[in-house]
């Protein structure tokens, strides 16, 4: 199965038809039907690293301050509780089951446009905050074994994601723009050590990665590649000034 990282940016893209909305939709179109769902969010952090494991995954709402339109939906997929037994045991690293958490709006904000029938069983990793990005690394490598499985594997964040330099005018940063050319050539290059040291990355990777919660995603994305795969960018451009909603697909 393909391997994808979606930039979701705010959450009001789960109601607007924009121009990231629609390019979701197009992929979504381009992909061959998995057996199951395995998304990596931003918004999962954990002490440990876990998976969901229930049968019927809630809808999570974890924001606030939005129209209630955007609190009213609903992501009714089925869980993927035998696939979540699978991956604890395709990784070298413990993971643990968790039947409490659900899907959250880095997971739900972007399958609504990829598959809005919400009838593939769907399952979600959570991010060790203990964790080091190369130890992120390591565990995505271990669970690219479960691309040969029929599991699409999706990690869902933003390269540039620094909410304190917001500007609704929607101007993109200097900064933002050079970190996001940065990380699109090492993308490119398939350079996962470089990404993973973000921080010898200069002054514009410190200001675009904050906190790293919503890089790295990315990370386990393109450390889940194939030596086969073909990388292709889409719905690049920086939003609100300081959130890079560059995405890409491996297959």
């Amino acid at each position: 199965m393909p391997v994808l990282f979606v930039g979701h940016g705010s959450p009001m893209n789960a109601i607007e038809h924009n121009t990231f909305s629609r390019g979701w939709e197009s992929v979504g179109a381009s992909l061959p039907t998995p057996t199951a769902i395995l998304c990596v969010s931003a918004h999962w952090q954990t002490l440990g690293t876990q998976v969901t494991a229930m049968d019927r995954p809630r809808t999570i709402h974890d924001f606030g301050g939005f129209p209630k339109e955007l609190f009213a939906v609903q992501y009714p997929a089925p869980g993927a509780p035998a696939m979540a037994q699978e991956t604890t045991t395709v990784s070298k690293h413990p993971i643990l089951l968790d039947h409490e958490w659900g899907l959250d709006h880095g997971a739900w904000s972007v399958l609504m446009h990829l598959f809005p029938k919400a009838n593939i069983p769907t399952y979600q990793l959570s991010l060790d905050i203990r964790m080091s990005p190369e130890e992120h690394v390591a565990v995505a490598r271990d669970l690219a074994a479960l691309r040969s499985k029929g599991v699409l594997i999706l990690g869902s964040g933003n390269i540039v994601h620094n909410l304190r330099q917001i500007s609704w005018e929607g101007k993109p940063y200097a900064w933002a723009e050079e970190f996001d050319a940065v990380a699109a050539k090492l993308i490119e290059s398939r350079d996962v050590s470089a990404l993973a040291h973000y921080e010898k990355l200069g002054t514009a990777a410190g200001l675009s990665i904050p906190t790293n919660e919503h890089y790295l995603p990315m990370l386990y994305t393109l450390a889940m590649q194939d030596a086969k795969d073909e990388l292709s960018f889409f719905n690049t451009g920086i939003d609100h000034g300081s959130i890079s909603m560059r995405s890409f697909i491996l297959k």
